[in-house]
């Protein structure tokens, strides 16, 4: 991320609020260079994705789905280990009628 972590998860929630989405930090990390994981919660079918920023082959940065389910508490579950693995991680999360998780980097689908 190249804004710091404060300034970047400001704007996120800046644009989720624009488009009409509920977005709320749920765990706030270090100001300058915490990793930030991003909820997105479609309110129509009731499913979440996670996001979290990563490298691709090539060294660039983009967005991935570290996880996968259709069970919710697995995605909680993943995110409760990653917060005790790092203290200084963000958990954002946007609730959207259409599911939209608002991050404007590259975000890789899930193959």
């Amino acid at each position: 991320m190249l804004l710091s972590s404060d300034v970047w998860v400001a704007a996120l929630i800046r644009r989720a609020e624009v488009a009409g989405a509920n977005a709320t930090v749920v765990k706030r990390g270090d100001d300058r260079a915490g990793t930030v994981i991003v909820k997105a919660y479609d309110t129509s079918t009731r499913q979440a994705r996670l996001y979290t920023e990563a490298f691709g082959p090539d060294g660039e940065r983009l967005w991935i789905q570290p996880v996968q389910s259709e069970f919710e508490s697995e995605l909680d579950a993943y995110v409760e280990r990653q917060r005790r693995y790092d203290p200084d991680l963000w958990v954002v999360e946007v609730e959207d009628r259409q599911g939209r998780h608002f991050i404007t980097e590259k975000v890789q689908e899930p193959t």
